[in-house]
């Protein structure tokens, strides 16, 4: 697979609870990652603990931003697919993704989706949609 995963290559990726379109800058084959630079959000992080999902009584509900443009993120091969297609704007498509996720959140109407969508409000603070 690493191969086809030359620096430049355009890539889907997962890392941690997001999506993201992205660039390989280097891969590291002994290790069974690769370097890759951010390039636009497909899917923006879950909000509250993993290890507890769609539970609000945990000792942290946490706070998880969108990787930054241009962003650089060590990922397992594994979680890495080749891209062939028009990647969008990162601003365009970190907003696109915070939509969705609120209207998802919306939809539920639980305590976990509340506080989601509290804490989701608040990490898009930080976020710039113009730039």
């Amino acid at each position: 697979m690493t191969e086809s995963l030359q620096p430049g290559t355009a890539v889907t990726v997962k890392y941690k609870s997001g999506r993201y379109h992205g660039e390989i800058v280097q891969t590291e084959p002994k290790k069974n990652t690769a370097v890759v630079k951010i390039t636009a959000v497909i899917d923006h992080p879950v909000q509250g603990d993993l290890h507890h999902p769609k539970q609000t009584n945990v000792p942290l509900f946490h706070e998880r931003k969108a990787l930054s443009k241009n962003e650089k993120a060590n990922v397992p091969l594994n979680v890495i697919k080749r891209f062939d297609g028009e990647v969008p704007d990162y601003a365009a498509s970190l907003k696109e993704a915070v939509e969705k996720q609120r209207r998802e959140l919306q939809s539920l109407e639980t305590d976990w989706s509340n506080k989601a969508l509290e804490t989701l409000r608040t990490v898009e603070q930080d976020y710039r949609y113009d730039q």
